[in-house]
């Protein structure tokens, strides 16, 4: 039987992945930005308005695929991601900058295979890095 760790409603779905040269610096920064990004739209449908503006959620996912190398050959490497104890420790320390900003914040588990779905309400992605 399938187990839900983490749900949101409106807000932002986080696809975080942690690099070995990855600090809490950078933790702290993305934290900061990730919480006050104007993206949601105002009255006006002007990308205006914070996550925190709208009553919004995040749900945080550890993602250490996002730093697959390709380059070479055809099996990627994950030479860049962080090792887990370090990747988990920055990713619990993400999560909490972000609760201090005043946020909910739902998760995965980490390390673990998990089937994620996204209703995506709108054109926006965006790549946030420090």
């Amino acid at each position: 039987m399938k187990k839900l760790h983490g749900q949101i409603e409106k807000g932002f779905m986080v696809l975080c992945g942690i690099t070995h040269e990855d600090t809490k610096q950078e933790a702290d920064y993305l934290a900061k930005k990730l919480c006050n990004l104007r993206v949601f739209e105002d009255e006006n449908e002007k990308m205006n308005l914070s996550v925190k503006d709208v009553g919004g959620k995040l749900l945080i996912i550890s993602q250490f695929t996002l730093y697959a190398d390709c380059s070479s050959g055809n099996r990627p490497s994950f030479i860049n991601a962080a090792k887990p104890d370090y990747a988990n420790e920055l990713y619990e320390y993400f999560m909490q900058k972000c609760r201090d900003e005043g946020l909910e914040v739902e998760k995965g588990v980490f390390g673990a295979h998990m089937e994620v779905s996204l209703l995506n309400n709108g054109p926006v992605t965006i790549i946030l890095e420090k």
